[in-house]
């Protein structure tokens, strides 16, 4: 999900059509919240891109839905 109405709408699928990931794009570059998949259907890893910078928390998932890992990206910019 974003909040820019300038975002389109990404998306790709793995050869056996489960989705590969899912997000939004902005000017050509990540933005909003993304999703990327394992060909099996789950959830590898989700977060959001801020103009194609991971921002804020990132999950890392196993297949089993547990979280493996949490990823914390500050803004270094300031």
């Amino acid at each position: 999900m974003t909040d820019d109405p300038k975002a389109t709408p990404a998306i790709d699928h793995y050869p056996n059509g489960n989705v590969r990931f899912a997000g939004f794009h902005l000017h050509g570059e990540m933005h909003g919240a993304w999703v990327f998949y394992r060909s099996d259907g789950s959830v590898m890893r989700s977060g959001s891109f801020d103009r194609g910078r991971q921002v804020g928390t990132w999950t890392t998932m196993a297949r089993d839905g547990r979280v493996v890992k949490e990823t914390t990206f500050t803004d270094s910019t300031g």
